[in-house]
């Protein structure tokens, strides 16, 4: 597949990553699993809780598809796997409902409105239509055209949800560009056609200290 020039001059459109390039998903996952860990003994890290949400979270977004709401739920069983203890109902339930209240990141709503004054803003996230819902109100502007994991039937990377959110904004390739927090994301939006813009958040997520992006697909 060759690669596409970066032309920003043709593009009017900016997709954006949510959770990790717009709202700082690792504070809330933080904030909710820390003391869960702590009420059954365990001590851990902040580094250490993000690293091993990921190592959980990744299986569980590989086909078959099951809503984020599920994928959460299932990661607090998987901390409860790997560190020996029984996980209740309310607790199981504690990540998804937490999304509501996890936070933009502090230059995300002043650089959002002035974006959209220039470019059709959309979002292409792993998440659920609901709890996607529940953060719109933070971000500060409404979104031309939003595309979630769950419309898509699919998690980022895979180039399905890429595609649909093409379809659903009714551009040209070359008019479109990625902006994400996530590596591994650039990729296949770049063999689609799309230009794209790799925001380095600097978080805690250990991919990003090892990761680049394919600069070359």
């Amino acid at each position: 597949m060759p690669a596409f020039p970066l032309d920003l001059t043709r593009v009017t459109t900016l997709t954006f990553d949510c959770y990790g390039t717009l709202i700082d998903w690792e504070a809330g996952v933080i904030e909710v699993l820390r003391p869960l860990l702590a009420r059954y003994g365990v001590t851990q890290s902040d580094d250490e809780i993000v690293a091993a949400f990921q190592e959980i979270e990744a299986p569980l977004c590989e086909p078959p598809y099951r809503s984020y709401r599920t994928v959460l739920a299932n990661v607090v069983e998987g901390f409860g796997q790997r560190f020996g203890f029984s996980v209740r109902d309310a607790e199981r339930e504690a990540l998804a409902a937490s999304v509501a209240s996890w936070r933009p990141f502090p230059d995300t709503v002043g650089a959002l409105r002035a974006l959209t004054a220039r470019y059709r803003l959309a979002v292409i996230s792993n998440i659920d239509d609901d709890l996607f819902t529940t953060t719109a109100p933070q971000l500060g502007v409404s979104f031309d055209c939003v595309v979630t994991a769950q419309g898509a039937r699919c998690y980022k990377p895979h180039q399905a949800i890429f595609e649909l959110a093409l379809g659903r904004l009714g551009e040209k390739r070359n008019q479109v560009a990625h902006v994400a927090e996530g590596v591994t994301e650039i990729s296949p939006a770049r063999r689609l056609g799309y230009a794209t813009v790799w925001v380095r958040r600097r978080g805690r997520s250990a991919r990003l200290l090892t990761e680049r992006p394919d600069i070359s697909a």
